[in-house]
């Protein structure tokens, strides 16, 4: 086996709606379960759709996706969680602590600021993008 020889790492298409809309899931995610668990304690799967409808479908983490960040937000003291019994089956129950209240602000924070400049960014497009039409379209703006 030759470990000398490397693989080329995957190409990325940055010009692929996918790759971003994951990335941007990926972040919104770990946000929105945060979100949901600010409301109130929750079992995984109620996390999950919680996630979903506030997103209007935007994130719809899955079980192998939502379990990983509990457990890590769990390891960082941001949730806590509890084993109950409900309708014969024992579920964890997930509850943010004040750790975890405090990081929903810093995120809340972030997320607006990020989307202030998304805005910002979109209005300067939109604006070079009418002064270029303008622009093929002869100049009709000046006399």
């Amino acid at each position: 086996m030759d470990l000398t020889r490397r693989t080329a790492p995957p190409r990325v298409n940055y010009a692929s709606r996918d790759y971003w809309a994951g990335t941007i899931k990926m972040g919104l995610s770990k946000f929105f379960i945060l979100r949901v668990l600010h409301d109130g304690p929750l079992h995984g799967y109620d996390i999950a759709r919680l996630v979903e409808r506030t997103t209007n479908g935007c994130c719809s983490p899955t079980e192998g996706t939502i379990y990983p960040v509990l457990r890590e937000f769990e390891a960082g003291g941001f949730v806590t969680a509890t084993e109950e019994v409900v309708g014969g089956r024992q579920r964890r129950v997930y509850a943010l602590t004040d750790a975890g209240r405090a990081a929903f602000r810093v995120a809340l924070e972030a997320w607006m600021e990020a989307t202030a400049a998304l805005q910002d960014t979109g209005r300067a497009f939109a604006a070079a993008d009418r002064v270029r039409a303008e622009q093929r379209a002869g100049g009709a703006c000046c006399p």
